[in-house]
Parts: C-alpha cells; structure tokens; sequence
C-alpha cells in the first residue's frame, strides 16, 4: 500500500515539478530591458503576455516615446515582472570596426594583486595589509587623505612614515571602506612595507567594434579588461586608446587558446579617450574619425529579435592593419536578464580563418559580428577545448554602456 502511495505521489509531483522549472525558466528568460524600434509593436509570446503602462511615477518626460515600461503576465493572468522598453531610434547606424587598436589602462588608485609576508629582523612576520583586513582585489584610493595615482607614490608615502600607522582608504566593489595599516621595516632593503603587491596601469591589444560619427563615441572588446592575477574587473581613471598592428599569430588548438600578437603604432597619439571598462566592454570618445579605409560605410544594428541562427560575418584583422571579413554560423541566442559578453555562440566556418588562427583567438575580442548587412554584436570568447567556437555579445548591450542609448 505505501508503494502505490509513494508510486502515486511521484505521478502527481512530477509534473508538477516540470511546471515549476518551465515557470521559473519562462520568467528568468525575460530581460530587464526590452530593446524594440522606434515605431514598432511590442510583441508577445504564447506563454508570456508583454502590456504596456504608463509609469506615474515618471513625469515630464521630453523623450517619454523612448522610455516605457511594460508588465509581463503569465498567459496573460498571473504577473511576473515589470520590464522597461527602450525604443531604439531607427536611424542609428555605425561605423564598423575590425581594426586592432592598442588600449593603456590606468586604474583607480592602485590594484591590490597580492599579499605578502614580510621579512623583519624578529623573523618572517603576516602581512600587515592582510591584518588590517584589506584584500586582493581591493583599490587603494587615499592613503593619510593623499589621492593615490600610482605604485611608487605609494611606496614613497609607506617608506616615510617611519613605522607609524597609515590610513587607507580603499574601493571594494563600489563601497569605500578605511583601513589602518602600520608598517613594518623589511630585513631585505631596511625599508617599511604593507605586504602588498599593487599594480597601477595595464596595457594589451584588442579590437574595435564600432565607431558613431554622431556622437564621436566608440566601443572595443566586448568584454571586461580583468587583472590577469586577480580576476578583477579593473577599475579606471582614464585610458586611451593608439593604432596598433597584427605582426603574428598563435595558433590556437584544443586546450590552448591562440593569440594575435601586436604592436603599438605612433604610441604618442592618442586615437581616443577611455572613460567605461565594464563588463561589455571598453568604451570612449575620439576627436579623430575611427573608420577604417575598408570598411568605410555605417550599417545599421541589428536587435536581439531581428538576429536569427545561422550565416553570419565577422570584421577583424589577424595580419597588419587591414580587416577583412570571415564566414561563421550563429548556433544559438541566449537569453539574458542582465547586460554580459556571452549573448550567442558562434562557430568560424571560413576555411582560411580556421588554417590560420585555428578560429577565435585572443585579440579578436571586440570583431563586429554582421548579418544581413547589419552590426548585430561583437565576439568575446573563445571555447578553450573548441577553438572554432566561442561567443558573442548582443550589440543592444554595448550601446547602452556606449551612452549612446541613452534616451
């Protein structure tokens, strides 16, 4: 009798159980944001119904046509959420990029990337940054109420304090915290130490992905600029961006993701200023025109709803300076609540892109990614065990952190 119970109950949860996984992925699916074209309808889905409402609580609003708000109801009867719409004015059209543009970071203060023991004449003794309870990860914004700017002021101002205690003021994550350190003098060179390894500046290679001549703003990458050691989304004070060109290429094979390797060009000319490093990108403004002489036209962008799986192109540069195009599939779209760098996969199928590159590499992050003749997003990543696969970000993400959506 307990079997058939047991039998009976299962019968009637586990559809239940399905119900409630479907439901939960349903309302997860749905963005936060909802990006359509000026003029178009709001479109539903047979399980999720989209009904647009005023918001009373936002008033006088000169672009109100572009700022909606929408409630999501299951089947049209049980609410879920409400999303925000934006509508994207049809005439916006981008330069293409493709083209390899060296990218000098310098951070927030200074980046903890480490901590260290110290060596003292009583023995090895903890680092007193770790005692005070700073971590890796953390920026150090202000010591004694000096802004910080780079690693040797820091050195200078810790050298000098002759063993008294230190104040810091640090950036974790957005919230600044202060913490009191008192260094100790190091046996090694009988200087005074925090036991803190800090880094001020980064430098690498990437590639654009679109430039706007209305706004003069551009975007690259695709993806956050992280410390290498940490894993940390670097925190900026400013950056530029230089000409650069491709001079060689690793291979990249199942395991070991390849490389382009490149140079700085006219390293003293700044191509444009950098003022976002955020998880979808670097992005900037130039006095210059960044289109490149191949490329040279605007194309429209292309929504999430208007991407379909299947042929598509890629703009980059794997030899000198020139971009050319390559053939790839959109596999699949992924669906994102939140802006990211992983929007789509994508397979390189161009045959001289795979002998030579083996497909994505480092480097290429940031290549416009074309279909039917519009920007629809940018590679990101690479798959380390397939290297013919990777992905892709949804360009409506980089143009919300470009300010250029910013009605």
């Amino acid at each position: 009798m307990r079997k058939k119970y047991m039998k009976m109950l299962c019968w009637i949860l586990t559809p239940m159980i399905f119900l409630a996984l479907g439901i939960y992925y349903i309302i997860n699916s749905i963005p936060a944001t909802i990006f359509i074209r000026e003029g178009a309808e709001l479109k539903s889905s047979y399980f999720v119904k989209l009904t647009e409402y005023k918001d009373i609580k936002v008033t006088n609003l000169i672009d109100d046509k572009y700022n909606r708000k929408a409630k999501a109801t299951l089947l049209g009867l049980v609410p879920i959420k409400s999303v925000s719409v934006k509508a994207i004015p049809s005439e916006i059209s981008l330069y293409p990029g493709g083209q390899p543009v060296g990218v000098k970071l310098n951070t927030k203060g200074v980046l903890i990337v480490a901590l260290s023991d110290v060596e003292t004449e009583n023995g090895k003794t903890t680092s007193p940054g770790a005692v005070a309870g700073v971590q890796i990860g953390d920026n150090i914004i202000k010591i004694n109420d000096i802004p910080i700017i780079s690693s040797e002021q820091v050195a200078q101002i810790v050298n000098s304090c002759e063993g008294k205690d230190l104040t810091l003021i640090i950036d974790r994550k957005g919230t600044e915290l202060s913490k009191k350190i008192r260094p100790i003098k190091s046996l090694d060179d009988n200087k005074y130490k925090i036991g803190l390894w800090i880094r001020d500046s980064t430098a690498g290679v990437g590639t654009l992905t679109f430039y706007d001549e209305k706004t003069k703003k551009f975007a690259a990458l695709g993806h956050p600029i992280t410390d290498g050691d940490t894993g940390t989304i670097l925190s900026i004070s400013s950056g530029q961006i230089v000409s650069s060109s491709i001079v060689s290429i690793r291979k990249g094979t199942r395991g070991n993701p390849g490389e382009l390797k490149g140079i700085f060009i006219d390293e003293d000319i700044t191509l444009g200023d950098i003022y976002k490093n955020t998880d979808c990108g670097i992005f900037g403004s130039s006095s210059k025109d960044l289109i490149n002489s191949k490329f040279n036209r605007p194309m429209k962008i292309g929504l999430r709803n208007e991407i379909k799986t299947g042929p598509a192109k890629i703009i980059t540069t794997i030899d000198g300076e020139s971009p050319k195009t390559y053939d790839i599939e959109i596999e699949k779209l992924l669906q994102q609540d939140t802006p990211g760098p992983k929007s789509m996969i994508i397979k390189v199928t161009d045959s001289e892109l795979l002998q030579k590159t083996g497909g994505i590499v480092q480097g290429m992050s940031g290549s416009p990614i074309i279909q039917n003749d519009k920007i629809v997003g940018a590679v990101t990543h690479v798959l380390i065990n397939k290297p013919d696969v990777g992905y892709g970000i949804y360009i409506e993400w980089m143009l919300k952190d470009a300010d250029i959506l910013t009605k």
